[in-house]
């Protein structure tokens, strides 16, 4: 179970992002490890920029899914909270015009109110593209 609070189950976090950007996207979580939460995301019409490169809005929306998506699975739901994105950053390294890139999601910091994650988007020669870093905050779970 390693760092996680709550019950992992890949289908049922890739059913979160069903109707909704994450699903327009095509992101799918592909692995869940003791201290990571791994996904990936195809590099085509749907995620490339006027010139044919990855958008980098794109690998952004791909780091904060990791990033929230991992937030939550660190929180104790007897304590009724959700986590939401506070501040996020990117630099984007390297280009990628076609195939997929994977993102790998871990905790730099897990606290009472505020997360940080990073996120690792590489190509499938294990390249990186994108690095990333997101805050979250722990809020109460609204009504």
């Amino acid at each position: 179970m390693g760092i996680w609070k709550q019950a992992v189950d890949r289908e049922r976090l890739d059913a979160i992002g069903q109707g909704c950007m994450v699903e327009h996207l095509g992101i799918r979580i592909v692995e869940v490890g003791e201290d990571f939460l791994r996904g990936s995301m195809p590099v085509d019409a749907r995620t490339r920029q006027p010139y044919g490169l990855l958008h980098g809005g794109a690998s952004v929306a791909l780091a904060e899914t990791l990033g929230s998506l991992a937030g939550m699975l660190v929180l104790d739901p007897a304590r009724n909270e959700v986590v939401v994105g506070l501040d996020i950053n990117a630099n984007h390294l390297r280009a990628k015009t076609e195939g997929t890139v994977t993102g790998t999601a871990r905790a730099v910091h897990v606290g009472r109110a505020t997360q940080v994650w990073e996120i690792r988007i590489e190509d499938e020669s294990g390249r990186l593209v994108c690095i990333s870093r997101l805050t979250l905050a722990v809020i109460p779970k609204p009504a």
